[in-house]
């Protein structure tokens, strides 16, 4: 069986929206995936800004530059969102997404594979309905619980061993030249983006015929895990 690393993060729209096709991988391929957070520092290059309820801006040092950047991002994953049947509102600040990160570590840790798969929806759907505060240890643990996760023992490891191997990892990830997400590892051959998953579909495939053009896929899969994700449910399968 090949091992398919996926690096993503719950605050960007990029890895929501690769979320379905992703997860179909495993469904349709012989292929395990291994899922790393990688915890984006958006500020750093995006700037810093916050808005309230009614879209007001509060808190702002973005430049005119910095703010188009964010702006398309939103407008370009929600037409790829709005054909794959996801609600995708733009977040009023910039998260801190490490706790729900290391909650997939958590998963990883003690669970089974299909806990880690309904994490990824009880995570990711509320966030991008603005319905979820990742940054709220209970809460988290909430997301753990109905994921099937054990929520014992988890703040104690957040606050240790979760948190330092988080941090550690951050670090690694960045030596290898990973810097951001949706980020594919398979065989040694790096990918950044959702518009390779054609390439990586014709990889696992053993390669046959004449190699792909990058896509964006968003055929809605009618079975599988892809279909599992995109119903939003917080059950797990």
């Amino acid at each position: 069986m090949k091992r398919l690393e996926v690096y993503i993060d719950y605050k960007s729209p990029y890895a929501f929206v690769a979320m379905a096709p992703t997860l179909q991988l495993e469904f349709q391929f012989d292929v395990e995936i291994d899922w790393f957070p990688l915890t984006l520092n958006l500020g750093s290059y995006l700037g810093i800004a916050r808005t309230n309820n009614s879209g007001q801006v509060i808190e702002n040092n973005r430049s005119p530059r910095q703010w188009m950047a964010v702006r398309y991002a939103y407008y370009d994953t929600r037409r790829y969102a709005r054909q794959l049947g996801l609600t995708l509102r733009g977040t009023q600040k910039i998260w801190d997404s490490s706790i729900a990160s290391i909650g997939l570590l958590w998963c990883k840790e003690t669970s089974k594979p299909e806990v880690v798969r309904a994490y990824h929806r009880i995570v990711f759907h509320p966030f991008w309905r603005r319905e979820l505060d990742i940054e709220d240890l209970s809460i988290v643990e909430g997301c753990l619980e109905r994921a099937g996760a054990p929520k014992s023992g988890f703040a104690d490891y957040l606050n240790g061993e979760g948190r330092s191997n988080h941090d550690q990892l951050q670090d690694d990830i960045l030596d290898r030249g990973y810097f951001g997400v949706p980020t594919f590892v398979i065989d040694d051959e790096i990918y950044f983006g959702r518009e390779h998953l054609p390439l990586i579909r014709w990889h696992l495939a053993g390669q046959q015929g004449a190699c792909p053009d990058i896509a964006y896929d968003t055929v809605m899969p009618q079975q599988g895990f892809g279909r599992e994700f995109l119903a939003g449910a917080e059950t797990v399968s």
